[in-house]
C-alpha cells in the first residue's frame, strides 16, 4: 500500500471511530506564572455534538508547557518547557481520567524549544529549538520514558529582519506521512530544512534537496501536509503568508506553486502569523493572525493544492497564538494568549467557514491546543503495548 493510501486509510479510521464517539479529551499547553497565571498543562472534554467544552482542569504542574504532543497509542504524552536556558522535554503517562503522571525529562539538545512533534510509528519525540535554531531528535522507550537525544542538527545563517533574523530560528519539525523525512520551519533563516528521518535509528541527516526557500523576510513558522501526501503548507509569520507547495514523496522536494496573504486588503496595522492546519476532509486550510487577531480560511483546489481566500473570522479572537481541528473535522478550538480564552467555532463543512458556537473557557495565556486519540483501532506503533 503506497504512503497516500496509508495515510488517507488511517484519517478515514480515525473520522469513522471517533464520530461514533459523544466526547474527546483535550489538552492545552500554557505560558505559567504570573498573577492568575497558569500552573502547567490543563484537561477538557469537547461535546462533539454541541461543541461545549468543558472548565479545564489542571493535568499537571509544570513550568512553561507550551507546545505538546501526544503519542500516537494514547498513553503518553510530551511537553517541552520554555524555561530559558538549557532546553528541555518531559515525559507523561496519561491516566484513565486524562490526569498527567511524570516519567521522566531529557535535553532538547538546543536552547529554547518551542515545538515537539512524534513519527507516527511512535519512536521518537522530534523538537524545533528556536533559541539555539536546532532540531533533534529523541527516542522514546517501551514504557514511555524518554532517552538521550540520538540526532541533532545546527542551522547556521540569517536573513534580512534585522531584529527577529540576526541567526536561525527552527520553529516547528514535522514528519512525513511515511516517517522518511522530517521538515524543519526556520524563521530565521527563510528555509523549510529537509531531513532524512531513520526512525530506528533516531537520527536525521541531511537530504538532497536540502530546504526549500521562501521569500527574504517572509519567516516561515508551522507546517503542514495535505491528507492527499501531494501537497505541504507553511505559515510565514514575518509577511503574513502562506505558501503552498508540491510535495515529492520520493525526494522529500517541495516546489513552491503559490502564495497568498493571510490578511485583508485594507488591513494596515501590525500583525504576525502563527498557526497553519489543514482540514481532515482535505478541503480546506486555516491560519491565524495576530494583531489582525483573526482565523483566515482558505478553500483548497483539490486537483492543484491552490489556495482562494473563503474568509476571516474574528469573533472573539485576540491573539490566537494556536488553534487545532477536532477528528471528526467539526469544530474549531482557537486558544487566544490575548485574552485567555480557548473560543469553540462550527466548521461548515461545504464552505469551511467558521461559526461561533457560543462555548468558550478561560484559561491563562493558551499556547497549545491537542486532542486524545478517541480510538487506538488500527494502530502500527512499535511502542504500543495493548
Amino acid at each position: 500500500m503506497s504512503a497516500r493510501a496509508s495515510l488517507l486509510t488511517i484519517i478515514s479510521l480515525m473520522v469513522s471511530s471517533t464520530a461514533s464517539a459523544a466526547s474527546v479529551t483535550v489538552y492545552f499547553g500554557t505560558y505559567t506564572g504570573g498573577a492568575n497565571g497558569s500552573e502547567g498543562i490543563y484537561r477538557g472534554t469537547l461535546n462533539l455534538a454541541t461543541g461545549e467544552l468543558t472548565t479545564p482542569i489542571l493535568a499537571t504542574e509544570a513550568k512553561n508547557p507550551s507546545f505538546v504532543e501526544i503519542h500516537p497509542n494514547g498513553r503518553f504524552l510530551y511537553a517541552v518547557s520554555e524555561a530559558g536556558g538549557a532546553g528541555t522535554v518531559s515525559a507523561y503517562a496519561i491516566g484513565e481520567a486524562g490526569e498527567l503522571k511524570f516519567l521522566n525529562q531529557q535535553s532538547s539538545g538546543g536552547r529554547g524549544p518551542c515545538h515537539v512533534s512524534l513519527d507516527h510509528a511512535g519512536k521518537n519525540v522530534l523538537v524545533a529549538n528556536y533559541g539555539s535554531g536546532s532540531a533533534s531528535v529523541i527516542p522514546v522507550q517501551s514504557n514511555g520514558w524518554l532517552a538521550t537525544p540520538t540526532g541533532v542538527v545546527q542551522h547556521t545563517g540569517s536573513s534580512v529582519n534585522v531584529r527577529r533574523q540576526k541567526g536561525p530560528h527552527a520553529h516547528s519539525i514535522n514528519v512525513s506521512p511515511d516517517d522518511r523525512f522530517a521538515f524543519v520551519a526556520d524563521l530565521g533563516i527563510d528555509k523549510v530544512m529537509i531531513y532524512r528521518l531513520d526512525s530506528d535509528a533516531g537520527t536525521i541527516t541531511a537530504n538532497n534537496p536540502a530546504c526549500a526557500e521562501l521569500k527574504p523576510g517572509a519567516g516561515p513558522r508551522h507546517f503542514a501536509l495535505h491528507p492527499n501526501g501531494q501537497y505541504a503548507y507553511v505559515i510565514n509569520e514575518l509577511d503574513s503568508t502562506v505558501t503552498a507547495f508540491a510535495y515529492d514523496t520520493a525526494s522529500g522536494a517541495l516546489r513552491a506553486i503559490q502564495t497568498v496573504p493571510t490578511l485583508p486588503d485594507d488591513f494596515r496595522g501590525n500583525s504576525t502569523c502563527a498557526e497553519v492546519r489543514v482540514h481532515p476532509s482535505g478541503k480546506f486550510l486555516y491560519g491565524s493572525n495576530r494583531g489582525h487577531d483573526s482565523i483566515t480560511v482558505y478553500r483548497v483546489d483539490q486537483t492543484k493544492g491552490t489556495l482562494s481566500i473563503v474568509e476571516h473570522e474574528q469573533a472573539r479572537i485576540k491573539t490566537p497564538r494556536n488553534f487545532n481541528i477536532d477528528p471528526t473535522g467539526a469544530f474549531c478550538l482557537v486558544g487566544n494568549q490575548g485574552s485567555g480564552t480557548v473560543v469553540v467555532f462550527r466548521i461548515d463543512p461545504k464552505a469551511g467557514a467558521l461559526a461561533p458556537t457560543g462555548h468558550e473557557i478561560a484559561i491563562s495565556k493558551p499556547v497549545c491546543v491537542r486532542f486524545l486519540p478517541v480510538s487506538q483501532a488500527g494502530c502500527s506503533c512499535t511502542n504500543c503495548s495493548r
